[in-house]
């Protein structure tokens, strides 16, 4: 299927726009062979550590799948006919992983051409339950784990735009369902012939933050449209597929099942509707009902949040986020702020309340927070882990507190800066209890944890599985990742942590899972021996390098050389360049090492490995720290920390002899993007420049954008010196620009591409600009993708592979 893609381009000064061939090209057969590469299955480790599943991913998507009708409602993407989340992402095949023993049974059956969606195991790890799209709309099935069988376990239709549409209700024998109702009115008509004016009025107010959200309601159609797709039933479906109807249809956002599985939490969408803002702040009922039907109680009505201040840890006043304690029957827990807008320096912040069904006396007071919170994660009554944070000043803090004894005082276990990666503790290990409900992995005299973590360090990521001691906080190092492998804990398989799984990958070798144990001598037993993706790429070699920027911050990247390339022999080539500008509050935070000369080498088609197969050098993340330590603001001085980390780069590359100077080009996608037409304008650096699915002009995202809380009215110089539109006079290197028709990402609306290209086209700079139809703000498609990677390498041949140095 041949879709027009609209391209046009300016080859110069004297030549005028023209509309280029519209059809889907193919690039050259290494690049297809990238595209079209085997992508491994996904593991899904059980609750009782004893199966994993192998989730089979099939090739990437038709662009006639992802040309499908589609609804854009209040920031929501809906499959209007399945009354699904518009989604690409299945799989068309499940396997089963035995772990003691490594052997793997296929599935059956399952049909030949199946689109399996979101996948749940049961407590007791005998069932699986899963959702499969068909024609008439979205199917629950259930998997029987012994005997390796799957059927469909009901025949009536869920719904799934918000969400799955089902979730274990009691752990493993039940399971909550979101049904379409048995008797709806058809889906409601959009009028031919327009009533009236769509209208929007403000009363005015405080400051709000209203940034450029995509896919709102236009009019009162759509708002009808939107309640219509919502309608939905609960339901409670045993696994010999009996289905149980209860309480009355509702307009659904949310529900959620007590651990125990007598009572669910609702939340109601309420209008009135926002034509201005998504779903997600519209006022909402949430309601406490038992599973046979009777409303309970009503926790909370929460209005529209329709003015909030611009900072990032502004939210509303009242109570919010309401909850299941993941380790009781039937406690909710909700946050209440002190005040919408968080101060650094505030007593507090917000307030960590729990009341336990069915709701007697009055509810308690868990924690009084200083700063925003963040997460909670249950253990028992004794041991649950609140995270706080503070935007303002980046840091964070982990508190120990006991739910049972909410009097008592919470113990401090982790604080450091949330850019500071070298302190990072890493996350407790999680496990599956009785209900089903994902808690704290204790040990069984319940005063250790396990925490695991990608172990960030000067020399690069490696992970690791600590013992955390929870009444002294002593920490035991287990294990850790050794080169020349980059390897990761999967799941801890005993009460000390001596048996792990692991998923372990090195340079030439896909990642595989492997079975450890940490108290003997024996190497690692192999449970999957998972061949090169793509073997005629074996001998790709990496080099993470460290260097400095004029004002000596340490700056580092990953350098990728084709295989069989010998700088000495070979002299320097032309070279890719790509990154991702990002904010930090210290220069010694900035100069962290990340990533890991171990991990495989992934040809990832959307990334700049894939020029490798024709060729180039590449640097990838190289540093791009924007930094404003104390009070200063980082945005304040982008562009100048932006041309000090490019030249800082450039200038390295070409010392080690792997880049020609005059060869280099520049690109990025989104933020990276926005980067790329950035250096474009103001230096002179790069021979050529692709950006993807980016933002030029900030003016069309004046209440902030990525970390920047500051509106456009408040910092105008800022906002008009970072936009790339502005000086789209001083590019003179060829731009190529790419972007989705339907980008659903805040802030890189397509215009924003559309607006940049007309500007370099009547200022004569040579440009080309590439819409791909039915794309979002990654593109997903095999098509798009095929062309996406044609349009590149034809741009990087043109105006960099044969270029010379400029005249002097």
């Amino acid at each position: 299927m041949l879709v027009s893609l609209g391209i046009s381009f300016s080859l110069g000064l004297l030549t005028p726009a023209v509309a280029s061939d519209s059809r889907y090209q193919l690039p050259s057969a290494e690049l297809q062979s990238l595209v079209d590469a085997p992508r491994g299955p996904e593991f899904r480790l059980g609750p009782k550590n004893k199966t994993g599943l192998l989730v089979n991913i099939p090739g990437l998507p038709s662009i006639a799948e992802i040309a499908q009708p589609e609804l854009k409602l209040a920031g929501l993407r809906i499959h209007p006919k399945l009354r699904a989340a518009s989604r690409t992402g299945f799989s068309d095949g499940l396997s089963l992983l035995d772990i003691p023993s490594g052997k793997i049974r296929k599935v059956t059956g399952l049909p030949s051409k199946i689109k399996i969606a979101d996948m749940a195991w049961s407590a007791d790890e005998k069932w699986l339950a899963f959702s499969v799209w068909a024609r008439n709309g979205v199917e629950l099935w259930l998997l029987d784990v012994k005997q390796a069988t799957a059927r469909p376990l009901i025949y009536e239709k869920l719904n799934a735009v918000m969400g799955a549409g089902f979730s274990w209700l009691n752990g493993s024998d039940q399971l909550l369902v979101r049904l379409l109702p048995r008797s709806q009115k058809p889906a409601p008509i959009e009028p031919r012939v327009p009533i009236g004016p769509n209208m929007q009025e403000t009363r005015g107010g405080k400051l709000a933050q209203t940034r450029t959200y995509p896919d709102l309601l236009k009019n009162a159609h759509d708002a009808n449209m939107l309640d219509w797709q919502l309608q939905t039933q609960l339901a409670v479906v045993h696994i010999d597929g009996s289905v149980r109807r209860f309480g009355p249809v509702m307009t659904l956002s949310k529900v959620l099942a007590s651990p125990d599985g007598k009572w669910v939490l609702t939340t109601q969408l309420k209008r009135p509707y926002s034509y201005q803002l998504p779903w997600e702040r519209f006022g909402h009922l949430i309601e406490v009902w038992s599973i046979d039907g009777k409303k309970l109680k009503t926790v909370a009505d929460v209005v529209m949040r329709e003015r909030l201040p611009s900072a990032s840890d502004a939210v509303q006043a009242g109570p919010r986020n309401f909850a299941w304690r993941n380790d009781q029957p039937a406690t909710l827990y909700w946050l209440e702020a002190h005040g919408v807008e968080a101060d650094a320096n505030a007593r507090i912040s917000d307030v960590l309340w729990q009341h336990g069904v069915p709701f007697g006396g009055a509810p308690q007071k868990l924690m009084e927070m200083p700063w925003r919170f963040n997460q909670v994660l249950w253990g028992n009554d004794h041991v649950a882990l609140v995270t706080e944070s503070s935007a303002k000043t980046r840091e964070t803090r982990t508190w120990r507190i006991q739910p049972g004894a909410p009097f008592t005082k919470p113990d401090l276990l982790f604080h450091r800066k949330t850019e500071d990666q070298y302190s990072n503790p890493g996350s407790p290990v999680m496990e599956l209890n009785q209900y089903g409900r994902s808690v704290i992995r204790l040990t069984s005299d319940e005063q250790s944890m396990f925490l695991t973590g990608v172990g960030a360090s000067p020399e690069g990521d490696r992970p690791f599985l600590d013992r955390y001691y929870i009444p002294t906080e002593k920490v035991i190092r287990l294990w850790r990742s050794k080169a020349p492998y980059y390897e990761e804990v999967l799941g801890v398989l005993d009460d000390q942590g001596h048996q792990i799984i692991t998923s372990r990958e090195a340079a030439d070798e896909r990642p595989n899972l492997f079975l450890r144990n940490l108290a003997g001598t024996a190497a690692p037993k192999a449970l999957t021996n998972y061949p090169h993706p793509t073997p005629k790429f074996r001998g790709i070699q990496k080099r993470q390098i460290h260097y400095e920027r004029e004002d000596g911050v340490s700056l580092s990247a990953t350098l990728y050389l084709p295989p069989g390339y010998d700088e000495k022999r070979d002299g320097p080539r032309p070279m890719l360049m790509w990154a991702y500008p990002r904010e930090f509050k210290s220069a010694e935070s900035a100069g962290q090492v990340s990533g890991s000369m171990y991990k495989f080498n992934r040809i990832n088609v959307q990334g700049p490995q894939v020029m490798l197969a024709r060729g180039y050098t590449v640097l990838d993340g190289f540093s791009m720290p924007i930094i404003g330590e104390g009070r200063k603001e980082p945005n304040d001085t982008f562009i100048e920390q932006l041309k000090m980390n490019a030249q800082a780069a450039v200038d390295e590359v070409v010392k080690l002899g792997v880049a020609d100077r005059h060869r280099i080009a520049i690109g990025g996608h989104s933020y990276g993007a926005f980067m790329a037409a950035n250096l474009l304008a103001h230096t002179s650096l790069f021979k050529a420049g692709i950006a993807r699915s980016g933002a030029y002009n900030r003016s069309l995202t004046p209440f902030g954008f990525q970390s920047e809380d500051r509106n456009y009215w408040r910092a105008f110089n800022t906002y008009k010196e970072m936009s790339p539109f502005n000086y789209a006079d001083d590019i003179d290197a060829p731009l190529l620009l790419i972007h989705g028709e339907d980008d659903n990402n805040p802030g890189t609306f397509p215009m924003q591409s559309e607006r940049m290209y007309q500007a370099l086209q009547g200022l004569g700079t040579p440009s080309r600009l590439v819409m791909l139809p039915y794309e979002s703000h990654f593109y997903r498609s095999r098509e798009s993708l095929m062309h996406m990677l044609w349009e590149q390498d034809q741009w990087l041949n043109r105006y960099v592979k044969n270029a010379k140095p400029a005249a002097k």
